[in-house]
């Protein structure tokens, strides 16, 4: 059965929790004096004076790191698609609490927000950048921005399992909970080691796709994505991996050639069904051997990318599928 890493993570949390608010307040003359930190992000120097206290999510790759720290109760306002596959109760009972300012996306899935809006919410703290809403205009209205390393526009030149591990110290460090930082992220260690035991993909081969539903561009995934790392620690053989990229277009022609024994989809919304049949029913895929042999997997896009605890569940969920 998967094991949702925020639902773990919850348990290790409990003992940090229960000593109650009073011991909170006592310690936060000390965690001031912890502070300005300076967080390099994305080529950027993000200076902190204190542990944030108003934080607006436009985006939801932060939501398993936050949940880990205990601190989703920092955040005032979210904006964006947070699809409940991705969360326990507990973690979905805490989204729920967080008013949705807006979901709205255009036709290439971007979020759309106005400046006014989030400036409305006194944020000290935005996670995640939007095309019309930039690290920029933020920092003119002095409010900080952090992004997921992964989706800066340089990337992660060689991503794996170890960017999770220190993307959960570093928001140890800005909400001043080091200690539970740490201890999460033992968990997740512990995880993906036994995970990684396993090898179901011994033998085989597999690529990780970004398929357009409906017909239209098939994007794929090389090593410099979480893909790669992923497909590495089930054991399979990644068939991009000579591809020095983050992501691509791939025609049918060179899927072809290179034939996965697996293919994983990724996608954001919608029905996995759709998602399947959009690479399933292109020109020549039932000479496909992943096809061929119905080791077609639909995924949820944040249990690949970009590097979080969500990719631990994504493995786990690789794994039980392919696991023969």
């Amino acid at each position: 059965m998967i094991r949702p890493m925020i639902a773990t993570a919850a348990l290790l949390l409990a003992t940090t929790t229960a000593c109650g608010a009073g011991a909170d307040a006592a310690g936060d003359e000390a965690a001031a004096e912890g502070f300005p930190i300076t967080i390099d992000n994305c080529g950027a120097e993000v200076s902190l004076d204190a542990p944030p206290e108003r934080v607006v999510m436009l985006k939801s790759a932060a939501v398993p790191y936050l949940h880990a720290l205990g601190v989703m109760d920092r955040v005032v306002a979210r904006a964006g698609d947070y699809p409940a596959d991705y969360y326990d109760a507990e973690t979905q009972a805490e989204l729920d609490d967080i008013p949705l300012l807006t979901d709205e996306m255009d036709t290439s899935g971007h979020l759309q927000i106005s400046k006014e809006v989030v400036i409305g919410e006194e944020p000290d703290l935005v996670l995640g950048e939007v095309e019309n809403l930039s690290r920029d205009t933020l920092d003119a209205v002095g409010i900080d921005l952090l992004e997921e390393p992964a989706m800066c526009a340089e990337g992660v030149a060689d991503p794996g399992f170890d960017d999770v591990y220190s993307q959960l110290e570093t928001y140890g460090e800005v909400f001043d909970r080091e200690d539970e930082a740490a201890k999460a992220v033992a968990d997740l260690r512990e995880r993906v080691t036994e995970l990684e035991a396993k090898k179901v993909g011994e033998g085989r081969t597999a690529a990780v796709l970004y398929p357009t539903v409906g017909g239209g561009v098939t994007y794929a995934y090389g090593t410099r994505s979480m893909a790669h790392p992923q497909l590495e620690a089930a054991g399979f053989e990644d068939v991009f991996a000579d591809v020095d990229e983050r992501v691509f277009e791939v025609s049918t022609e060179d899927l072809l050639e290179r034939d996965p024994d697996v293919i994983i989809l990724l996608h954001n919304t919608g029905d996995p069904k759709k998602v399947e049949e959009s690479v399933t029913q292109l020109a020549g895929a039932e000479d496909l051997t992943a096809v061929r042999n119905g080791d077609v997997m639909a995924q949820l896009f944040n249990f690949t990318e970009p590097p979080s605890a969500l990719s631990v569940d994504g493995l786990e969920r690789i794994i039980e599928r392919f696991d023969q």
